[in-house]
């Protein structure tokens, strides 16, 4: 995926897929809101908000180590999928809010102002919750993000050598 169409990918309201692990070890997964702010930290990083109580963020909290998978057929046919470990931000330690309002901002508001008032209200309700923030870098190592767009993307060398040799 080139570099603009990437960036166009990531501003869309697109819910996100993470995986955490579980106690012994199997794969959760769960739906989720996501920010990406290309400015924060070397490699950029995903902002992810949930509350204490939930299962996935217990499970982050016990070990960070999770996998985010963005999908979405417009308007940019594309996937992205982020390795990583999500550092856990609980409001007691760091002001969650201005990034908690980004969220709300981008899924609640999706650009238009004339939902502000929807995009107060709902910030409001998330302060009577025990919010808190992850913090989520993608790794240091090759393929730890993946970016395909879909309209263009072939497939791998080998599959696509695999579905020649089917038709011949």
């Amino acid at each position: 995926m080139s570099a603009d169409v990437l960036a166009e990918f990531l501003e869309q309201p697109h819910v996100g897929v993470l995986a955490t692990l579980r106690s012994d070890g199997l794969p959760y997964t769960v739906p989720v809101w996501w920010l990406w702010r290309p400015q924060d930290g070397s490699r950029g990083a995903f902002w992810l908000t949930g509350t204490t109580n939930r299962v996935w963020c217990r499970q982050l909290e016990a070990d960070p180590r999770c996998s985010l998978c963005i999908e979405a057929m417009a308007p940019v046919a594309g996937h992205v999928g982020v390795d990583g470990a999500a550092a856990a931000l609980r409001a007691e330690a760091f002001d969650i809010w201005p990034i908690s309002r980004l969220l709300a901002e981008k899924y609640v508001g999706r650009g238009d102002p004339a939902n502000a008032a929807a995009v107060d209200a709902f910030v409001a309700n998330m302060r009577t919750e025990p919010r808190m923030l992850f913090r989520l870098e993608p790794e240091d190592r090759p393929n730890a993000v993946r970016a395909i767009d879909m309209r263009v993307y072939r497939g791998k060398r080998a599959d696509r050598e695999f579905q020649e040799r089917r038709e011949a």
